[in-house]
């Protein structure tokens, strides 16, 4: 059969694109390299419960239109992300609030926190900070740093502060009142029932092949009789760049994630919150997911996950993209080449080579949609 776009990859990226292109009346097949849809907002019901089974995933968004496109494919709760950071037997409140504070330096007000602040950064007389350690310090102070930046970051990136860029800490939100709201955004929720159902409706009267990588299809395919072969007009491909590409100027680096899953049937409420960080590099995880707590869940038993960051290396599950310069700039010959390309586009965190947000997923898919 003909096909007028192929997707390599059926994500959020790639189903809001062949959505789209459907609607559009253009015929559509995609291929999947893992045995599921929806790429790592995949949700599973387990005891149940929806567990976020690549990581916790909040909705959040400033853009009315993209809130009231997810609320076309489902029913949205009112969850508010509030996560807790432990920091060896201390707990404070994420974001950097005056709870964080208060429960830091014993205080109240608002000028009181300004003040230590303040203090701790000028006794620190960094004027062009070299590294993240500087830069963190420079916003931050000192114990917002030890306690609740060093640690986590390390662990997220696999090496010491002081041997990471400045650049990727721009700047530290840092709140005087005491809101535990983590994000600023108008509109924030979860899907109730998780997000698969949301990029199986986007997938709605598309033909989906899961368990098979575009590379080994292509192969397959173009082994099949003439009469036999699937053929298409484009190519929409969600996956590596540098992997389409064969790695010809060399790998692009990522950072990679490993979750260990452990459901609790005899438990009611493991930790009391969605979300805690643990911010210790001592301690191997970045953060213990309850997942109940998405949907507000009250019944018998619960499902917690603990999330590890990895090194990256090929044939592993690549999360977040390492933004550096040296990357940005390998990046940019990869994106030439894919400009030169006439019918094949690049879209997504990996093809794109940027961690995206999920309403900005769909609306650079929606872009790229109103432009075919």
């Amino acid at each position: 059969m003909h096909y007028d776009y192929l997707i390599a990859g059926a994500g959020l990226f790639g189903a809001v694109f062949a959505h789209e292109m459907r609607k559009r009346g253009r015929t559509v097949l995609l291929v999947e390299k893992r045995d599921h849809v929806a790429g790592n907002i995949y949700t599973q019901e387990r005891m149940g419960i929806q567990v976020h089974m690549f990581g916790a995933h909040i909705f959040h968004t400033s853009d009315k239109e993209i809130w009231e496109y997810v609320n076309g494919l489902a029913q949205f709760n009112h969850y508010i992300n509030s996560p807790v950071a432990v920091y060896k037997d201390e707990l404070y409140n994420l974001p950097f609030n005056m709870n964080t504070f208060s429960k830091m330096w014993n205080i109240r007000t608002p000028a009181q926190a300004k003040a230590i602040i303040a203090s701790q950064i000028e006794s620190l007389h960094i004027t062009n900070p070299k590294n993240l350690e500087e830069q963190a310090l420079s916003l931050a102070g000192r114990d917002v740093y030890e306690k609740l930046v060093k640690g986590y970051t390390e662990k997220q990136w696999g090496r010491d502060c002081t041997q990471l860029p400045a650049f990727i800490i721009k700047r530290l939100p840092l709140r005087f009142t005491y809101d535990n709201n983590y994000f600023n955004d108008p509109y924030q929720g979860i899907p109730v029932g998780g997000y698969t159902q949301i990029v199986e409706k986007l997938l709605e009267g598309c033909k989906v092949v899961t368990g098979k990588s575009y590379e080994e299809f292509a192969e397959e395919n173009a082994q099949k009789p003439d009469k036999e072969r699937d053929t298409w007009g484009k190519l929409l491909y969600t996956g590596m760049i540098d992997a389409y590409y064969g790695y010809c100027y060399g790998a692009l680096e990522y950072r990679s994630l490993r979750f260990e899953t452990e459901e609790l049937p005899d438990m009611d409420n493991y930790q009391g919150n969605a979300v805690i960080n643990y911010t210790e590099r001592s301690v191997p995880y970045t953060r213990i997911i309850e997942h109940k707590h998405f949907e507000f869940g009250t019944g018998k038993g619960t499902v917690v996950t603990r999330e590890y960051p990895a090194e990256w290396r090929r044939g592993d599950e690549p999360f977040y993209p390492v933004n550096d310069e040296a990357n940005t700039r390998l990046y940019e010959r990869y994106k030439a080449l894919g400009q030169k390309e006439k019918n094949v586009l690049f879209g997504g965190r990996l093809g794109q080579y940027k961690y995206y947000d999920m309403d900005k997923v769909i609306r650079a898919a929606l872009t790229m949609a109103q432009a075919e």
